[in-house]
């Protein structure tokens, strides 16, 4: 092929993929969190270019894998521009270093104290009042990782944000590994993990700003692989693991249940692998009641170096705090509140926020005994339906939460959490110069929308009987 020819098949191509390049470089090197209008912008061109890009090259599997590595690379050196968290993860890292215990003392008792924290100043002024007046509430695998990231830039502020940077990538690309195994099992196309891979809204939120949501759910990946491959005991841990990242993981305990006490059944053009999770492990109930042990061990055991007797008073307390006291672009729960206004004529939240999680547990008992989740794929199904009703009950939804419904619907029919990811950026809005301020008619639209297309789904679906009869 000529150099004329090529350039005329190519160049389209070519200039989607310079034109992501370009407008990723400017998300992370000359953006403003308070600049509104170029975020969006920005937000919704790369949101174009992804769809254009994997269209177009979904049949190059190399191809695409190399753009999702270069499309985080171009963050590498960028400070996170739309989060502050990162100044607490480092935080907390210097502290195990020192062997400062992270759950006993607030940011703000450390420094009046006089300890002597490397880059403490400017990591106490970065994170904010917020922070830095509460006990940290990270579970001890990512305050490990915090702390190996503390090391590896212990010379430079910089230097952490790299070290953060790259294990945030490295479990993104362990993500797309394992994620395009179980897909295989499925029968689905493994190029569907490039909607998470190449999703600008993973690229920004978990490699630009440096959530651990992709750590956890790399683990999570993991621990299902390991229960297709019929290695139950490594999947508990496994899991284990991934809940002492983030806590989220234990909202999927009980749906795991079925599938851990019962074969799954056969079906034809099925992989026998898909069909017998666990099988040939443990008998009736000793199995799952095995498996739920075995993770609360490995979560306790890496509790077991921090545990104190102020410690589960200070973890809890902090957890607490979000169902009971912050609030940010909820949905369900901006309505109630409203409601409440209206009858009491003040916030109720501490009230609304210890109802909520009651109706959530309720909701997901119901999916784990009342729906049928012996196959992978309804398993998959329920983890989604469960996670997705615990963040519309939410009294605080911060975009990068998504990540964890967005990597769940790659493995089933659903494609809701794709739109709500698209449009989770609207709650950006609420970010000025000087104050936070929520555009609640923006919050509307983004949960409108989103909601609006899970039910066109839902009632499109051979699960919608269940789900009513739920």
């Amino acid at each position: 092929m000529d150099l004329k020819r090529y350039f005329q098949l190519y160049k389209i191509p070519l200039l989607l993929v310079l034109s992501a390049l370009a407008f990723y470089w400017s998300f992370a090197y000359d953006l403003q969190r308070w600049d509104f209008t170029k975020l969006i912008t920005l937000y919704a061109a790369l949101c174009f270019l992804s769809y254009k890009i994997i269209s177009i090259f979904k049949g190059n599997w190399a191809v695409l894998v190399l753009f999702s590595v270069i499309f985080r690379l171009i963050f590498l050196l960028a400070t996170p521009n739309l989060s502050q968290d990162f100044y607490r993860f480092l935080w907390d890292g210097q502290l195990v270093l020192s062997g400062i215990n992270p759950y006993l003392f607030t940011p703000q008792q450390l420094f009046a104290s006089g300890a002597e924290i490397a880059h403490g100043d400017q990591l106490l002024s970065g994170m904010g009042n917020l922070s830095a007046t509460h006990f940290s509430n990270y579970p001890p695998i990512n305050q490990l990782l915090f702390a190996i990231a503390a090391f590896l830039g212990k010379s430079s502020l910089l230097g952490g944000i790299i070290a953060l940077r790259m294990l945030i990538i490295a479990a993104d690309l362990g993500i797309l590994y394992v994620g395009a195994k179980i897909l295989g099992y499925l029968k689905l196309p493994k190029t569907r993990i490039f909607w998470y891979a190449l999703n600008p809204f993973i690229i920004i939120e978990l490699t630009g700003n440096l959530h651990f949501e992709g750590v956890m759910l790399f683990f999570m990946l993991v621990s299902i692989y390991l229960l297709l491959r019929q290695k139950w005991i490594w999947a508990a841990i496994i899991l284990g693991i991934s809940v002492s990242v983030k806590l989220l993981p234990l909202l999927f305990l009980p749906l795991l249940w079925q599938s851990l006490i019962k074969d799954i059944p056969a079906k034809k053009n099925i992989p026998k692998q898909l069909t017998h999770i666990l099988k040939g492990t443990g008998k009736g109930i000793l199995r799952p009641i095995a498996f739920y042990l075995i993770v609360l061990l490995a979560v306790l055991l890496t509790f077991a170096p921090l545990i104190s007797g102020e410690f589960l008073t200070n973890f809890t307390a902090t957890i607490s705090l979000w169902f009971q006291k912050f609030e940010f672009n909820a949905s369900v729960y901006y309505l109630i509140r409203w409601l409440g206004y209206q009858d009491r004529g003040f916030n109720m939240i501490a009230e609304i926020g210890a109802i909520l999680p009651k109706y959530i547990f309720v909701f997901v008992v119901l999916l784990a005994f009342f729906r049928n989740n012996i196959s992978l794929r309804s398993l998959l199904e329920a983890m989604l339906f469960a996670v997705s009703f615990y963040f519309l009950l939410s009294t605080t939804v911060h975009p990068w939460y998504l990540a964890t419904p967005l990597l769940l619907s790659i493995f089933t029919r659903y494609r809701f959490p794709i739109v709500w990811c698209a449009l989770v950026f609207l709650s950006y809005s609420a970010y000025g110069k000087n104050e936070v301020e929520e555009n609640l008619w923006l919050v509307a639209l983004e949960y409108s929308v989103a909601i609006g297309y899970a039910v066109w789904e839902f009632n499109k679906s051979e699960d919608m009987e269940t789900i009513k009869a739920v």
